[in-house]
């Protein structure tokens, strides 16, 4: 594999062959993750210290505009992917065109799925594809959403 974290599926599944072979500890966690701030490095550290690897699914631009609206994302996907990339707790980012990473995790099959509290466990899609679904508590007073609203306010 080569310095890039950024992968398609296919060649993601390769990796994870060689890390299982290894028997590196699989986590994978989803979203937007549209403008990057504190609350979501602390998110991905956290979900990073639960095993060896941590992959990343990125909704793409049209899945992010279906689920949030037309003028988002503000963040076009590769530019996310590439800030994604370069967090060091971030071992792979993988793109996916669904509004769920459904197909992802039945492929992926992670060791621990990782969400936010903002969830209970038997809400979290493809939980039945994982060993163990683990909730993590947001950081109080961030969000991509507060972020714009106060972005609009100043401006």
């Amino acid at each position: 594999m080569s310095d890039n974290k950024i992968v398609d599926l296919q060649a993601l599944l390769q990796c994870l062959e060689q890390d299982r072979q290894q028997g590196k500890k699989i986590v994978f966690t989803n979203g937007c993750f549209d403008i990057l701030h504190r609350g979501h490095a602390t998110y991905l550290r956290a979900a990073k210290a639960l095993g060896d690897k941590l992959i990343i699914g990125l909704n793409t631009d049209a899945s992010v505009k279906r689920l949030k609206g037309e003028s988002r994302p503000v963040n076009q996907e590769d530019d996310r992917a590439y800030l994604l990339e370069s967090l060091a707790c971030v071992d792979y980012v993988v793109k996916f065109g669904e509004d769920t990473p459904y197909e992802l995790l039945s492929q992926i099959r992670p060791d621990i799925l990782v969400k936010g509290s903002d969830y209970q466990v038997e809400g979290v899609i493809g939980r039945e594809f994982a060993g163990e679904v683990v909730l993590i508590d947001f950081v109080n007073g961030y969000s991509t959403t507060q972020t714009i609203l106060k972005m609009k306010d100043a401006g």
